[in-house]
C-alpha cells in the first residue's frame, strides 16, 4: 500500500513538474517579450547623409559632440565616403563611379534609436531636429518598414498572449486533474475522519500541506529543467540570449514556484471539500 501511494505521490510530482517547465517557458517568453520587441526596434537603421563639402573630420565632431548626446541616439556608426562608395561597388559594381565626374556618395552617419521613439510620428519629431544642423542634407529611413515592422509586433504580441493564456488554462487543468487524482484515491480516508468527528479544516489541514510539498518539490524540479534547457540552449544559439534578459530568471523562477503553489492548494482545498459533502453511498462512484 505504501508503495503504490509513494508510485502515485511521484507519478503525481513529475506530471506536475512537466506542467510547470511549460508554465516556466511561457513566463520566460512572456516576460521577455518587452526585450524581443525592442531588439528589433533599436536594430533598424537609420542614415544621416552629411552635404557634399562636409569633410571626415567635421562629420566626426558633429558626431561625437552633438549627435551622441541627443536624447533618441542608441548608438552611431561614422561612414566615411571611401567606406561608402565600396559599399556601393558591392552593390552596383566597381565601375558605377565612372559616369559621374566626381563622387556623388556622401559622408553618412548611421543610426540606431532607442526604442520608444521607433514609430512613424517619433521618427518625423527625430528626422526634423537631426536636420537642423547646417552639416545635414537628408535624413533617411524606410518608413513602410517602421509601420511593418510595428504592426507586427503587434500580432505576435497578441498571438504570444493567446497562446500563454492556453497554455496556463491547460496547465492548471492538467494540475486540478493530477492532484484531483491523488486526493480521491484517499477518499475512504476522508469519510471516516468526517464519522469520527473532524471538521473540514481539520481535515482538509494536512491534505493541504501535503499539497504546498508536492506543489513546492514540483516547481523544484521544473526550475532545475529549466535552468538546464536554458544552459543548452545559451550554448547552441548565442545570438537569442542577445534578446533574452536573464536577470528576469529570477521572475521567472518566481512565477514557476507561485504557479505549483497556488495550484495545487486551489485544487486541493476544492477537492477535499467536494469529497467531503460526499455520502457513503457517492464513495464508490
Amino acid at each position: 500500500m505504501r508503495r503504490r501511494l509513494a508510485n502515485a505521490y511521484l507519478s503525481s510530482v513529475i506530471s506536475i513538474s512537466l506542467v510547470l517547465l511549460l508554465v516556466g517557458v511561457a513566463a520566460m517568453l512572456l516576460v521577455n517579450a518587452r526585450s524581443v520587441s525592442d531588439y528589433f526596434k533599436e536594430n533598424m537603421q537609420v542614415t544621416v547623409m552629411m552635404k557634399q563639402h562636409v569633410t571626415d573630420e567635421a562629420a566626426m565632431d558633429y558626431q561625437n559632440s552633438t549627435l551622441d548626446g541627443k536624447r533618441f541616439i542608441k548608438k552611431s556608426v561614422f561612414v566615411s565616403k571611401e567606406q561608402g562608395q565600396r559599399e556601393m561597388a558591392d552593390m552596383l559594381g566597381d565601375d558605377f563611379l565612372e559616369v559621374f565626374e566626381t563622387s556623388p556618395i556622401p559622408v553618412s552617419i548611421d543610426i540606431t534609436l532607442k526604442a520608444e521613439y521607433v514609430s512613424a510620428d517619433s521618427l518625423e519629431v527625430v528626422k526634423t531636429e537631426i536636420a537642423k544642423s547646417p552639416l545635414v542634407d537628408e535624413v533617411v529611413y524606410q518608413s513602410s518598414l517602421v509601420d511593418a515592422l510595428n504592426a507586427n509586433l503587434n500580432k505576435i504580441s497578441a498571438i504570444l498572449g493567446v497562446f500563454i493564456a492556453l497554455l496556463l488554462f491547460i496547465s492548471f487543468v492538467l494540475i486540478n486533474n493530477t492532484v484531483r487524482l491523488n486526493v480521491y484515491a484517499r477518499r475512504f480516508t476522508i469519510h471516516t475522519m468526517k464519522l469520527v468527528g473532524a471538521t473540514r479544516s481539520f481535515i482538509r489541514a494536512p491534505f493541504l500541506v501535503q499539497a504546498a510539498f508536492q506543489g513546492v518539490f514540483a516547481a523544484f524540479i521544473a526550475i532545475i529543467a529549466l535552468i538546464v534547457m536554458m544552459y543548452f540552449m545559451r550554448s547552441e544559439f548565442q545570438q537569442l540570449f542577445e534578446i533574452f534578459r536573464l536577470d528576469l530568471l529570477l521572475t521567472v523562477i518566481g512565477i514557476v514556484l507561485a504557479s505549483g503553489l497556488a495550484i495545487c492548494l486551489v485544487s486541493t482545498w476544492f477537492v477535499v471539500n467536494k469529497l467531503v459533502s460526499l455520502k457513503k453511498d457517492e464513495l464508490y462512484y
